[in-house]
């Protein structure tokens, strides 16, 4: 199923973000509405700036010396550490989601050009591989992840492991939770978007069915993953409701599964399945 997942998303890259571009937005505003929901503490937040601002309002202005003026005590301050792992990244919808609050995101995923697409973003931006990179691997192989010294490299471990359209596509899901979830440091979250249970039918006409194992996940067995992962400390589930549904007549884009999503209905509409964000922690 790996290989399978791999040829059809490395022929999608290249427009995948084109494809989705009104779906990753508002799953973008979603997920950017919830950081406190999320649970993360996140390296930096509109919470942060102000009350940065509200400090420096009661503080004096500070004097110029023949240097020029004294920095203020804000620009001195480092950022929190935060790292995030993007698993099934695709081009990094859930990275570029998430990057504002961190300060470093690696990304993987099984597709090559997907992760080619990744790096050439991050790149544009100006971004360094010690701030934003992905590398080509398979975390949730049953035989242990692919390359073997997949993230060996850095033992550091992750504030933050996201999985976004992904899950619906891994052959063992629960698996993969519990990969991710060794990854994560202690009190580290754990966070995923995908669809609601929908009958087979939504992806019938779809050209990439071929790649989709679960039609849906139950709230239920989504708490058990987490729970089973060791993960399910604080578990919530929403719905963000058919408001949030794939584009008309495409595919998805994450390595084992990308969140590539347009499937018609019997009617040649598009169809409107539920899409849910869930989170659950790692005991600290």
């Amino acid at each position: 199923m790996a290989e399978i997942n791999r040829s059809h998303f490395n022929e999608e890259a290249s427009t995948y973000d084109a494809i989705h571009s009104k779906l990753h937005e508002r799953l973008t505003e979603e997920i950017q509405a919830r950081l406190d929901w999320i649970g993360v503490e996140w390296a930096n937040t509109d919470d942060d700036d102000d009350s940065s601002q509200d400090e420096d309002d009661d503080v004096d202005e500070p004097n110029e010396s023949e240097d020029g003026p004294e920095k203020s005590p804000k620009s001195s301050q480092p950022r929190r550490e935060v790292r995030l792992l993007d698993y099934a990244c695709g081009t990094g919808m859930m990275t570029r989601a998430l990057a504002p609050y961190t300060t470093q995101c690696v990304g993987i995923d099984i597709s090559e050009n997907m992760v080619a697409a990744y790096n050439s973003r991050a790149e544009y931006q100006g971004l360094s591989p010690d701030e934003m990179h992905a590398v080509v691997g398979d975390l949730a192989a049953a035989d242990g992840p692919h390359p073997a010294d997949l993230l060996v490299a850095d033992p550091r471990l992750f504030d933050v492991a996201t999985v976004g359209g992904g899950l619906h596509h891994f052959a063992d899901p629960e698996l993969a939770a519990e990969r991710l979830a060794r990854r994560l440091r202690p009190g580290g979250v754990l966070l995923v978007w995908d669809f609601a249970p929908h009958g087979p039918h939504a992806t019938a006409h779809f050209r990439g069915s071929h790649t989709v194992l679960h039609h849906g996940l139950s709230e239920d067995r989504v708490r058990a993953l987490f729970e089973r992962a060791g993960v399910g400390e604080g578990f919530e589930l929403v719905v963000l409701g058919s408001g949030v549904s794939p584009g008309h007549g495409h595919s998805h884009g994450h390595g084992h599964g990308h969140d590539g999503h347009g499937h018609d209905g019997h009617d040649g509409e598009p169809m409107r399945r539920q899409v849910f964000l869930a989170r659950g922690q790692k005991a600290a």
